[in-house]
């Protein structure tokens, strides 16, 4: 089966065609055209399609839509952006001024009829009408970040944020705009898998409101068999698979813990210590001394793709062994740059003398795949100095705010194991390196997964964390949360978690490492369902459970709605399921789905198929915030 994320690049990569279908077997030059974007288009080609497959594809500029653009006569133009008015007054724009030999407009999602009329008596105004070539609907709104996890959107993401959500004075009609487009990427999502799932939701949030205009957008489309998106033709139909993907629409609110738990996994860690966005990682390197005599530091960005061999086995690696993959990289890139060497001694090239030259000829064969060699070696060496930097600026937080004994006690907490240290006297503690942020993440999953805590103690606490310099507003926040929120039907959220440590790197110790692990904890994750994980097993494989018995049940192929009380009992498990979280995901939760996937496998059961997607992606440091803001209405 095609991942979400290539048949996205499919769509993108047809679209720079022109929209013709890519021609099997014939290279044709192609043809060389500009692309313009919005913002929300640029969020979704910079991490599929990279400035060379532009070139490859015939693209020889790429501008914003809001720039200023110059008149570049007999070329066409491919434009790619949402529909709204401003977009299109633009474009208007554009047509007037004439600056382009032909327009093909395409839409990330569908054009309103009223739209597309303003934008034909623009196009008649300015008299331009044959040059426009074609206007499409792409249905590209969302963004995917692998194979099996998209985001909806990225820059512009607080308006789907957890706090425009749950924000006390939200009225009626934002928050049916939220809604709406929400379910208005999700239906992307689905007309570009080709697939109608059946869809299943808690009852009595904005999880229940998604699923509910979900069923109705995809239930009108379905009817309407001239234009429906999901009648497929002969040529596709053996692409599908027959038993039909389960799509569970959950609320953020189903767990608060997650979000804000310190992670010891490098995909992970490298979103929450240094902000990995878009598969892209901005990191310090330090580079050597100013004139002043400070240290100099300048920027590095990253980008984890793919194409990276190494990324895609270890993304999902706990840390400790990422730094030791790292290593034996960098030992085996060594060893083969001696070979090389050698070659170049044993044929005398050290000097350009006519007796080396003779010996060339016959060194030809060694010689040509030292030659081929050379890029893979190259290309190995950049990827090794790419991770080095990465896992080092990983690593100087991991020491700076005691990552890993944070990560240690929350999962100890999470999994209410004993705890070997006093939370009051290290939230108390002033040289131990957390920073306020810190402390207040570990409190408030403290809070959360504690069922019986007085408020004495709670006052005691935050007497505590304030004084450590923390915001208390994202505390108030969760108490009223945690009031609502029943906590104590699902108090075993969090079983069976917690971490072990193995004896220290050897290894990295031994080699001389270029990282000096000193101080770190060597800690392996134990194999855990956080609650994500658990509401989707008992979903998929139709296990019976007290909270997700009363989720609805949606079926947009049927003719009538039906209820929870008739949900089909004899269906087989589902082999595959897209997990939508409403309000924010994050890393720690895909990665929870990745593992759950891979022990599924391991079992010996046939493979399942998990995508997780969120409405926008956070770490910590942004949720905690956005929790502050919600703080600061209750006051």
């Amino acid at each position: 089966m095609t991942s979400i994320r290539e048949k996205q690049i499919n769509a993108l990569k047809q679209m720079l065609n022109l929209n013709d279908p890519q021609g099997r077997g014939q290279a044709a030059e192609p043809v060389w055209k500009i692309l313009i974007y919005d913002r929300y288009g640029q969020d979704i080609i910079s991490p599929l399609v990279s400035i060379k497959d532009l070139r490859e594809l015939g693209v020889t500029l790429h501008v914003q839509l809001h720039s200023d653009r110059d008149p570049i006569p007999e070329v066409p133009a491919v434009y790619f952006c949402m529909p709204t008015e401003e977009n299109l007054g633009r474009i208007g724009q554009d047509l007037h001024n004439g600056l382009y030999d032909s327009y093909h407009l395409n839409f990330i999602s569908p054009i309103s009829r009223q739209r597309l009329e303003d934008l034909a008596a623009a196009s008649l105004s300015s008299n331009c009408v044959s040059s426009i070539n074609k206007v499409y609907d792409q249905y590209l709104n969302f963004i995917s970040l692998e194979d099996d996890m998209f985001i909806l959107r990225h820059q512009n993401s607080d308006s789907l944020s957890y706090y425009a959500i749950n924000r006390g004075e939200i009225k009626d009609s934002e928050m049916e705009s939220i809604m709406d487009s929400i379910v208005d990427s999700l239906f992307s999502v689905f007309a570009t898998l080709g697939t109608v799932p059946i869809i299943r939701s808690p009852r009595g949030n904005a999880a229940e409101m998604v699923a509910e205009k979900l069923d109705k957008k995809l239930r009108e489309n379905l009817r309407d068999t001239r234009n429906s998106l999901f009648m497929m033709d002969a040529s596709q139909a053996g692409t599908y698979s027959f038993q039909r993907p389960l799509l569970i629409i959950l609320d953020r609110n189903v767990d608060m813990a997650t979000p804000l738990h310190h992670t010891w996994t490098y995909q992970a860690l490298a979103h929450d210590v240094l902000d990995l966005a878009l598969n892209r990682v901005i990191v310090e390197e330090s580079a050597g001394r100013s004139p002043a005599g400070g240290a100099k530091a300048k920027t590095r960005a990253c980008d984890l793709d793919s194409k990276d061999k190494f990324w895609m086995t270890h993304k999902g690696s706990p840390f400790p062994t990422v730094a030791e993959a790292i290593q034996e990289e960098l030992e085996e890139y060594r060893s083969s740059e001696v070979e090389v060497k050698k070659l170049k001694a044993s044929m005398g090239i050290d000097n350009d003398s006519d007796a080396a030259m003779a010996m060339v000829s016959d060194n030809t064969a060694k010689l040509t795949s030292a030659v081929n060699s050379l890029p893979q070696l190259l290309e190995k060496k950049r990827l090794i100095d790419m991770h080095t930097t990465i896992a080092t600026g990983i690593l100087n937080a991991i020491k700076t705010r005691r990552l890993d004994t944070l990560f240690e006690l929350e999962e100890k907490i999470m999994s209410k194991a004993a705890l070997d240290r006093n939370l009051l006297e290290l939230i108390s503690d002033s040289d131990a390196g957390i920073t306020p942020d810190d402390k207040m993440r570990l409190f408030i999953i403290h809070y959360i997964c504690c069922s019986s805590m007085s408020e004495v103690e709670v006052d005691r606490f935050a007497t505590a964390l304030q004084n450590a310099g923390c915001d208390l507003n994202p505390l108030n926040y969760i108490k009223r949360w945690k009031a609502y929120a029943k906590m104590a039907a699902t108090s075993n959220q969090y079983v069976g978690g917690g971490t072990k440590t193995v004896s220290m790197f050897s290894k990295l110790v031994s080699q001389g490492s270029s990282f000096v692990m000193e101080g770190v904890k060597n800690l392996v994750v134990k194999r855990h369902n956080l609650p994500v994980t658990r509401i989707v097993d008992e979903l998929m494989e139709l296990k019976a459970s007290q909270e997700t018995d009363d989720y609805r049940y949606f079926d947009p192929k049927q003719l009538r709605v039906t209820d929870a009380s008739q949900v089909p009992r004899n269906r087989t498990p589902f082999q595959e399921a897209i997990v939508f979280v409403v309000g924010g995901g994050n890393y720690i939760e895909y990665q929870n789905l990745v593992d759950y996937t891979k022990s599924k496998a391991g079992a010996g059961g046939p493979t399942k198929r998990i995508i997780y997607g969120s409405s926008t992606l956070n770490n910590a440091k942004q949720f905690l915030k956005q929790l502050s803001l919600l703080g600061q209405e209750l006051q």
